[in-house]
C-alpha cells in the first residue's frame, strides 16, 4: 500500500513538472499580446489572463514541491489580479465616456 502512494505521489510530482515547462506557452502568448495590443481591452484582458496563468503556476509549483507556501502566493495573486482587473476596468469604463 505505501509503495503504491508514493508512486502516485512521483506521478503528481512529474506532471506537475511537465506542466509547469508546459505554462511557458500560453505565459509568451499572452506576454506577446498584451505588448502588442493594439486596444487597451486586449492589453486589460492579457493581464487578466496573465494572472490566472501565473496563479496556475503557483499551485503546480506546489503541487510539484509538496510545499504549502506556494498556494498562499496563488491566493494573493489572485486577489491582487482581481482588485487590479477592477481598477482597470473602471479607468477603460471611464476613458469611453470621455470620448464624444
Amino acid at each position: 500500500m505505501m509503495e503504491s502512494l508514493q508512486q502516485v505521489d512521483h506521478f503528481l510530482t512529474t506532471a506537475s513538472y511537465v506542466l509547469l515547462v508546459l505554462m511557458a506557452v500560453p505565459l509568451g502568448m499572452t506576454l506577446v499580446r498584451m505588448l502588442a495590443g493594439p486596444s487597451y481591452a486586449d492589453r486589460f484582458v492579457a493581464l487578466d489572463m496573465l494572472t490566472g496563468v501565473a496563479v496556475s503556476i503557483a499551485a503546480l509549483t506546489a503541487a510539484a514541491t509538496g510545499r504549502r507556501e506556494y498556494m498562499d502566493v496563488g491566493l494573493g495573486l489572485a486577489l491582487f489580479g482581481f482588485l487590479g482587473t477592477c481598477a482597470l476596468s473602471a479607468f477603460l469604463e471611464r476613458e469611453e465616456r470621455r470620448r464624444p
